[in-house]
């Protein structure tokens, strides 16, 4: 049975920015923004993934307010963050074999593992599931704030559902401004890219998102290892069981297509269409990467990174496609992503932020 949740009313507050040091954490700070989670309140934090948006995880009213401040649907889970292996215990019902190897591989890392949850885990911090996303991050910062309220945040990004996800504490001002009382602005997050989803409650370990750890780098572990249909195909009547599995996400406001093929066709055909773009009066934005930018003679054109060193692409992907919403673009055409270690988790988050606009040529 979905759990239905009455959207909080969000008051317009003020929202603070603290600057945190990753190198050295201020106790007493984190002891304030530990307080406030634990009042109920949400604080805005970095991880080495994106920023995330954090609340009580065992408190239902702090997760209505995720949910109203992001504009998220209430179907949609929250991940619990944990600072301590021995935590799981209180959120997990059960834990097999296989996530703890890949705990103690991954952990504090970018691995979020699927377990079904214990009775103290509210269905709101669920959306109404009866299993719970769980993970433990490696950023300092985000381990001591997790210490600070107890020691379960529940944190979706820190974005307005919907948008490209913050890897900087400037986004997340940009999304969330008035709607949360605290931001800790750690910097530019290192991955950029969310962490990888497994479902560990079947047969088989199942990658729900694709993220930094790769299928690869799972297998190396515990073997074989699925990956959901999910990930090839929007599937409206899926219920998502993790985070960005049903919903359009990390859109800019301009309609993106995808252009995929051979790298020659690609930017030929890239450059057509903004050359076409621009006859028609139009402001067409191109993300490109370093080898090809030049390839590119009209529209806004904005490099993702080098295709030699894929970490770069992620790591710069959202920040780019916000660029392109400052540049009052009109249409955005992208290169594809699809080899490389990380091309997987790369391209599920292009194909969601297009909508699935695919250009084959």
């Amino acid at each position: 049975m979905q759990l239905l949740i009455s959207m909080c009313i969000i008051r317009n507050m003020k929202t603070e920015v603290w600057k945190i040091d990753a190198n050295q954490i201020d106790a007493r700070l984190m002891a304030r923004a530990g307080q406030i989670l634990k009042e109920g309140g949400l604080v805005a934090f970095p991880t080495e993934t994106v920023y995330g948006l954090g609340g009580d995880a065992f408190n239902q009213e702090a997760a209505a307010k995720i949910y109203a401040a992001k504009g998220r649907p209430s179907d949609n889970p929250l991940i619990v963050h944990i600072a301590e292996l021995k935590s799981l215990e209180r959120v997990a019902a059960f834990v097999p074999e296989q996530a703890k190897k890949l705990a103690e591989v991954f952990w504090p890392g970018p691995l979020t593992m699927i377990f079904q949850k214990k009775e103290a885990v509210p269905m709101t911090t669920t959306g109404g599931l009866d299993t719970v996303a769980v993970r433990m991050p490696a950023h300092p910062a985000a381990l001591a704030l997790i210490r600070a309220a107890g020691g379960f945040i529940a944190a979706p990004s820190a974005n307005a559902s919907g948008r490209p996800s913050p890897t900087t504490a400037a986004h997340v001002k940009e999304d969330l401004d008035g709607r949360i009382p605290l931001i800790l602005d750690g910097g530019k997050v290192q991955i950029g890219l969310e962490s990888t989803i497994v479902d560990m409650t079947g047969q088989r370990p199942v990658i729900l998102r694709p993220g930094y750890i790769t299928q690869e780098k799972l297998e190396e572990v515990i073997g074989s290892v699925e990956t959901d249909r999910g990930l090839l195909k929007e599937d409206a009547h899926v219920r998502p069981k993790a985070p960005g599995m049903k919903y359009r996400h990390y859109a800019p406001r301009a309609e993106m297509f995808i252009v995929e093929g051979q790298r020659d066709k690609v930017t030929e055909t890239i450059a057509a269409l903004v050359r076409k773009a621009v006859s028609e009066g139009k402001r067409p934005g191109v993300l490109a990467t370093e080898e090809t930018a030049d390839c590119y003679p009209g529209g806004i054109v904005r490099s993702a990174g080098s295709r030699q060193d894929a970490g770069t692409v992620a790591a710069s992907l959202f920040a780019v496609l916000r660029a392109f919403d400052h540049a009052g673009v009109d249409v955005i055409y992208s290169e594809s992503f699809s080899d490389g270690e990380l091309g997987q988790a790369i391209m599920n988050r292009l194909l969601k932020a297009a909508g699935h606009n695919e250009i084959l040529v």
